[in-house]
């Protein structure tokens, strides 16, 4: 597109039926839109609280169930290699990050960084009553809800409609197809994209996608659960915002992935790729608090061994990559990375050479800002519940300490209730 089209077209947005239309929904956001658009410096697209100095989070999303156990590792304790006799990492090859447990060998960049003090490695994480069905137990995690009880929204929607109204649709950001249903809010915002340069409408949803293939990556496993596209918008002014939302965020995405090219060395795989668009995206001042990426193939309930290494390699390349960006970017110290999965894996391996859905698993947080170290407690291999790991941290203490000591606004407003306060940040 030319520069004489673009500018035909964000003046026909300014001034049209259609601006006119949704300005009542939006007004922050049409008033801050519409005056960087006309400036067309992409620097001056600095949103209340974020934009270019604010506190940035990254979610990334190990869809499957990962084994938290061949993940972080307890080396030290017979127990798990009782369990494991064919698939447990032996202790000699095992990246140590204390007397008891260490990360698997495939690795070595993540227990780097951990030795920096650039990352956190929490125990134990999961929930009361825990499900070990995937798209329930994702729910769960997404919409931060008890176990018996289904929320209409999810978390980071609750998040949007909370702290966030009038801002920019672009202040939550999805890789992948779908809108996860951690975005599902009552005033739909947030974008979801693969390739910024082929943009297209997702049916029935604010989704924006393209239609490239995707690149190759180990295994295949349940995706992002997508969010529900219901709102509190009347149908009408639901889809007249929806246009003007994707209208401005693809042009601004577009043209910030053609002014900022690539710094870093990232893998070519799709999760590299994936941090790859995300750093661009930082490093050209989106407005964006929130930024979720999914990787998948996890559901390992058959010869594990080479599939998990190959995907833990695939994730410490690409979290490597993703850190020595933001600090040549100068942002390393206000992006803080966290990774979750669904569940973690039965203690026992299974007679597959696999392992099967299990409970409690180890999260992962990444950033300038964090308290590096081991949090939470190691889960006991000789206290189980049925065969399986007992939680010692509801994931839901892990999004308030984010709420609240990140992201800096009152969490029980978004979590329903108040929920410990952790000392990772």
């Amino acid at each position: 597109m030319n520069d004489s089209t673009l500018h035909t077209r964000r003046h026909f947005l300014r001034t049209s039926i259609l601006g006119g239309a949704v300005a009542w929904t939006l007004p922050g956001f049409i008033d801050r839109t519409f005056a960087a658009l006309n400036t067309g410096a992409e620097g001056s697209l600095v949103q209340t609280a974020t934009g270019k100095d604010g506190p940035i989070l990254v979610i990334l999303q190990l869809s499957g169930g990962n084994d938290g156990l061949n993940t972080v590792i307890p080396y030290a304790d017979d127990a798990y290699y009782r369990a494991r006799p064919r698939i447990g990492v032996p202790a000699k090859s095992v990246l140590r990050l204390s007397d008891h447990v260490g990360l698997n060998p495939r690795m070595p960049k993540l227990a780097a960084l951990y030795g920096e003090g650039k990352a956190t490695v929490l125990q134990g994480v999961g929930y009361p009553n825990p499900n070990r069905s995937h798209f329930r137990s994702m729910e769960i995690w997404q919409t931060a809800s008890d176990a018996n009880r289904v929320e209409r929204h999810g978390w980071l929607g609750r998040y949007f409609d909370n702290c966030c109204r009038g801002e920019d649709p672009a202040i939550g950001i999805s890789l992948g197809e779908q809108m996860p249903e951690a975005f599902s809010a009552s005033q739909p915002v947030g974008i979801a994209l693969k390739n910024p340069g082929r943009f297209r409408f997702a049916e029935g949803s604010e989704v924006m996608e393209d239609t490239a293939p995707d690149s190759t990556d180990a295994g295949g496993s349940v995706g992002a659960l997508a969010g529900n596209t219901t709102s509190d918008l009347d149908a009408f002014h639901y889809i007249e915002r929806v246009a003007l939302d994707a209208q401005v965020s693809s042009d601004r995405i577009a043209d910030i992935v053609r002014r900022h090219p690539v710094t870093g060395s990232y893998p070519r795989t799709q999760l590299g790729q994936d941090f790859q668009l995300v750093s661009q995206l930082i490093a050209g001042g989106m407005p964006t608090r929130i930024y979720y990426v999914s990787f998948g193939g996890f559901d390992t309930h058959a010869n594990q061994t080479g599939t998990h290494d190959q995907l833990l390699g695939q994730l410490d390349d690409a979290l490597a990559a993703f850190a020595a960006d933001m600090r040549a970017q100068g942002n390393f110290d206000r992006v803080l990375l966290l990774t979750f999965s669904e569940f973690g894996r039965r203690v026992a391996e299974n007679g597959s050479g696999g392992t099967d859905h299990g409970t409690a698993a180890p999260m992962f947080l990444l950033g300038g800002g964090i308290r590096p170290g081991l949090g939470g407690v190691a889960p006991s291999l000789s206290d189980l519940d049925a065969g399986d790991l007992k939680y010692a941290v509801d994931f839901r203490s892990v999004y308030a300490t984010l709420l609240e000591r990140w992201l800096h606004v009152p969490s029980a407003g978004v979590l329903g209730r108040k929920f410990p306060v952790l000392g990772f940040v």
